[in-house]
């Protein structure tokens, strides 16, 4: 096991009604940036109970936020609490809305000039966020207890992540009750991403790490056991608070402390993203499978391992079976031709991108451009 540094500041709230919490945590001399995205939670009760917990604080709503949050609708925002002279931003949605918050909270005190530069650096040059809170209504992307952030270009069709201990935020609503009304694709597509969360932090090498191994290994079996109930019973409360603190703790970075990582599947994923549109869900699993075919004799112990402790089988290639057969029983697709999207091209296209950057992905570092292209070309 490597040595390492946990340091994790966000609070959770989790439970029935926690919503109420927020006031005694927000200074109340502040403005308030009230951040959201479609519209979803002036449905399904969200958008009143955050209303009457803010009564009585300088409050200003921003709506709109994307599914991909966008860095130019980012911007907009920056400048609406730049004018308004907001203090706070408090997110509420799914993990767009969250990643969108903290970009949000960075830029509107960034001293560049260039705001893209944050995502170009992916963080390095953040110094300093304003503080945020997150009220959680769509499980997937850990994005309640952690410093990530991804955000999308449409003028350049880019989409960059990056990272900083200045945007944890500094507490999260978990109400598994927000999810009750949330549609099948968006359960389906939470459940895949929380799930390969883990793959990216376990899938690598023998590390000497078996409580890490163990904890990965139980997040993986939860999420199995639970998907079912998840999708089929909508106002089952306890399948989806198991569902909702699973994805939290999948990348809170607990697991991840003290072991390599991947990511080579979410880097390659985010630009087929952002060249085709795809949920982010929807393009980690197509690649993932090819990752893992690529990388077969360096991952093929812990492929096994993973094979013997979660599903019961012996090899490899059976893990690798076993997981795509996963995807598809929660009815996500797995292959380019799902969605009618040319392999070749987004192998061109993929490759071409890393190629500009000198990208190179992996546990290893061996993901190169060329390696990126041939494994998307194989999800035909």
């Amino acid at each position: 096991m490597q040595n390492f540094t946990y340091k994790n500041p966000t609070e959770i709230l989790f439970g029935k009604g926690m919503i109420r919490e927020i006031a005694g945590r927000i200074p109340k001399d502040t403005g308030v940036l009230f951040l959201y995205g479609g519209g979803s939670i002036k449905k399904n009760g969200v958008y009143e109970q955050v209303k009457a917990s803010l009564k009585g604080f300088h409050v200003t709503e921003f709506g709109g936020i994307e599914v991909n949050p966008l860095f130019e609708t980012c911007v907009k925002a920056v400048e609406v609490v730049k004018k308004e002279k907001i203090g706070f931003i408090l997110a509420v949605g799914g993990g767009s809305v969250l990643d969108a918050g903290k970009f949000i909270a960075a830029a509107a005190i960034f001293t560049g000039s260039d705001l893209w530069a944050i995502l170009r650096e992916h963080g390095a040059n953040v110094k300093s966020a304003l503080p945020l809170g997150t009220i959680l209504t769509l499980p997937a992307t850990g994005s309640e207890s952690n410093g990530n952030s991804v955000i999308s270009r449409k003028a350049t069709q880019e989409k960059l992540h990056f990272y900083s201990s200045y945007v944890f935020p500094k507490f999260s609503v978990l109400d598994p009750e927000t999810t009750f009304s949330l549609p099948e694709k968006q359960l389906r597509n939470g459940i895949v991403d929380a799930f390969i969360h883990v793959m990216e932090q376990y899938i690598t090498y023998p590390a000497h790490a078996p409580l890490q191994d163990r904890m990965a290994e139980s997040l993986l079996q939860t999420l199995i056991e639970v998907a079912p109930t998840v999708l089929k019973k909508h106002n089952d409360y306890e399948s989806r608070a198991t569902f909702m603190w699973s994805a939290t703790l999948a990348l809170n970075t607990l697991i991840g402390c003290g072991v390599p990582q991947d990511w080579s599947t979410h880097m390659i994923a985010h630009e087929l993203t952002a060249f085709y549109g795809l949920d982010h869900a929807e393009t980690l699993a197509i690649v993932l499978p090819g990752v893992w075919q690529y990388k077969l004799t360096a991952k093929k112990k812990k492929l096994e391992q993973y094979g013997r402790r979660v599903w019961g089988v012996k090899t490899a290639k059976e893990a690798m079976m076993k997981t795509e057969a996963f995807f598809h029983a929660v009815k996500m697709p797995t292959r380019f031709g799902d969605y009618k999207i040319d392999a070749k091209e987004a192998s061109r296209k993929v490759r071409e991108r890393f190629a500009e950057r000198d990208s190179v992905f992996g546990e290893h570092k061996d993901i190169t451009p060329d390696a990126a292209s041939k494994i998307v070309a194989s999800r035909v």
